[in-house]
Parts: structure tokens; C-alpha cells; sequence
């Protein structure tokens, strides 16, 4: 199996680039793919011993490089199965040369949604050492087209490489040093001070688990250490490779409860006037998240991350609202935009 030092991230953005960090620290060789020169830039005056600049569909490229890792972690949009194929077809190379991989997928917990679109709270909580109950959602899920596939590889590969799913909940943080922000939540803000109130699907009461990017990134770590230090035989390896990472417990906030904290912070600074949550009619959730605004904000998404507690993972970072009013507001307000011409979210949902 891999032994070596050499990681290939594909898609270092908000996740991956906090993630570079940490292997670097930690004296990993990294070689970073990115769509943009900046970024590759940025990439390597973070450390990174290598960039590659390419676009996710360029499979030829993209398994060109990830040949020649021992680790290949996939951070980029979590629904692009051209390039997750491409790490695979790598994989199955090396496999046949006798070279071991790890690979570290990362989903999300839109795969647990559950068509809620802001009615009702679910008591449904997914637990990711329960492998049966991930294993049956839906084809149709959010980015179960490509968690799918991984599945049906890495039971045809077996103990010839190390694959597991990260599936993180919804994302919160800033890193001054990158200058990237989530989506949900900073969409949310966007929307309010576009229309003048914060807004939420429907009556805002399904809840999601979320997780600070900080935390988020050691956990990759953790789980790294863990693929790095168990056999490839491990059933722990071949049965599950599934595994959540989340802050909240039994405490998930509700997304009523975003659009409040969203419309308190504003109309404290005096820039909105109404406070109260409003539900964003269906034609404006062009100003959200598109025909994604159901899954992405609307959804009931409970998580726990049982396994990489058990490997002595645990959160420390600021919980969500704290961040928020300290961290991520003051950025989004920094931003030199006219708000009124904001369009919602228009990179690619992760």
C-alpha cells in the first residue's frame, strides 16, 4: 500500500487550500491542481511543491499526474464525475503495477436531503457507522452520481487501494489569509442585503449540521493518519468508507434560525430595516443557490461524525453564529459590490 509523502489535491478551494496547509506543516509533498495561474500562485506561495493548471474535465491531465501519487485527495466539486473517473482510472493503473493508493473523496451531506424545502424538522439522524443506512439513499441524492460510482469501484478493487468518502455538512469559516468563504450562509447574507431581509425557504425549520473549515481540515488529517496506519485488508477499510465530520451534535440550527442571526446582525449596523426572516419566493432563488436553493438551504441534513471521534477527532473551532458576526460578516461587508446587482451564487456547489 502507499508509503509515501506525495499528495495530489484536485480542487484545493475553500476545503482543499485549508487542507495544503496542514500537509505541508506536516512535511507532505504537495502538488496541487488548479483551474486559475493565481491560484496556482497563491497554491505555491503556501507551499505547495507543485501546481498543475487544468480544467476538471481534462481527464488525460488529471490522471496523467495522480499516476504518480501515493495519496490523491479530490476537494473540487463534489458532482463532477469526469474527474473523479480520471483518479480512479489512475488508481486502477497503479493497482495493476502493484503501487497502492489512497484516495479521499469529498461528498456532502446534500446527500441526506430529504425534499423537506423548509416545512418541517426531521428527527432522522444518519450516523456514518451505520453503513447500510448511507448505502440506501437515493440514486438521485445530491452528488450520489458520483459517491455511487467510487462505491462500486472500491469494492471491485478491494484491498488494492484505500478509498474513503469525506461527507462534510454545511461549511462555515474564514481564513484572512485565503480570503474564501462558504456558500450557504454567505448567500444568505448576499440575498438580505440585496432585498432588504433575510430570507429562508419556506418557513426555515429543517436544520443541517455544520462544521467550521478549520476543523474540517484536521479532520482529513486525522483520517489521512488512519488510512496511512491500518491494512488495506482492514474491514474497517472495505466496508465503510464513509465518514461525516460535524461540530453541532444534537444543536443543528435551523435555518430560521440563520435568517435571524442574519437579519439581527444587519439591522444592528442599520443596514436593513426589517430584521424578520421573510420566505424567498421561487422566483428570486436566482439571488440564492438557483435550482440547487432546495437541497443547498431547504433541506433537514443530520450528521455525526461517530468514526473520526472514535480516531480522537474533535472539534475546537468558534461555533457558527460566532463566527459569523466576527468572522464572516465583516468580511462580506468589506466586499466592494453593488448589492443590488448581486445574482446569487454562481460558482459551482461543491
Amino acid at each position: 500500500m502507499a508509503s509515501g509523502k506525495k499528495v495530489f489535491i484536485v480542487g484545493p478551494g475553500f476545503i482543499g487550500w485549508t487542507v495544503l496547509d496542514l500537509l505541508v506543516a506536516e512535511n507532505y509533498e504537495v502538488t496541487a491542481f488548479a483551474r486559475r495561474q493565481n491560484h496556482a500562485d497563491q497554491l505555491k506561495a503556501s507551499g505547495a511543491a507543485d501546481t498543475v493548471l487544468g480544467d476538471l474535465d481534462d481527464k488525460v491531465l488529471i490522471t496523467r499526474h495522480a499516476l504518480s501519487h501515493d495519496i490523491i485527495i479530490h476537494t473540487a466539486t463534489s458532482d463532477h464525475l469526469p474527474s473523479v473517473e480520471a483518479v480512479l482510472d489512475a488508481i486502477q493503473q497503479r493497482a495493476n503495477k502493484g503501487l497502492g493508493t489512497i484516495f479521499i473523496h469529498t461528498s456532502g451531506t446534500c446527500i441526506l436531503d430529504d425534499q423537506a424545502k423548509g416545512s418541517y424538522k426531521s428527527d432522522k439522524v444518519y450516523q456514518d457507522n451505520i453503513v447500510a443506512e448511507i448505502d440506501s439513499l437515493p440514486i438521485d441524492a445530491p452528488h450520489r452520481n458520483v459517491d455511487v460510482p467510487i462505491i462500486k469501484f472500491q469494492r471491485q478493487i478491494r484491498e488494492r487501494a484505500k478509498i474513503a468518502i469525506m461527507v462534510p455538512p454545511d461549511v462555515y469559516g474564514f481564513n484572512p489569509n485565503h480570503g474564501r468563504l462558504s456558500i450557504q450562509i454567505p448567500t444568505l447574507t448576499r440575498y438580505a442585503l440585496k432585498h432588504g431581509y433575510p430570507g429562508q425557504v419556506g418557513a426555515g425549520l429543517p436544520v443541517q449540521s455544520n462544521i467550521h473549515v478549520a476543523d474540517l481540515a484536521r479532520a482529513y488529517l486525522v483520517l489521512l493518519r488512519h488510512l496511512e496506519s491500518t491494512p488495506a485488508t482492514s474491514p474497517d477499510i472495505l466496508e465503510n468508507p464513509y465518514y461525516f465530520c460535524e461540530a453541532t451534535g444534537d444543536n443543528e440550527p435551523s435555518w430560521n434560525e440563520v435568517a435571524t442571526l442574519i437579519g439581527a446582525e444587519l439591522h444592528k449596523r442599520g443596514i436593513i430595516s426589517d430584521p424578520s426572516p421573510r420566505t424567498v419566493p421561487p422566483e428570486n432563488y436566482g439571488d440564492l443557490m438557483g435550482d440547487f436553493t432546495n437541497p443547498g438551504m431547504g433541506l433537514n441534513s443530520r450528521s455525526r461524525a461517530v468514526r473520526l471521534r472514535e480516531l480522537g477527532w474533535k472539534p475546537v473551532e468558534k461555533g457558527w453564529s460566532e463566527s459569523f458576526v466576527q468572522d464572516e460578516l465583516p468580511a462580506i461587508l468589506k466586499e466592494d459590490v453593488d448589492w443590488k446587482a448581486f445574482e446569487g451564487y454562481q460558482g459551482i456547489v461543491p
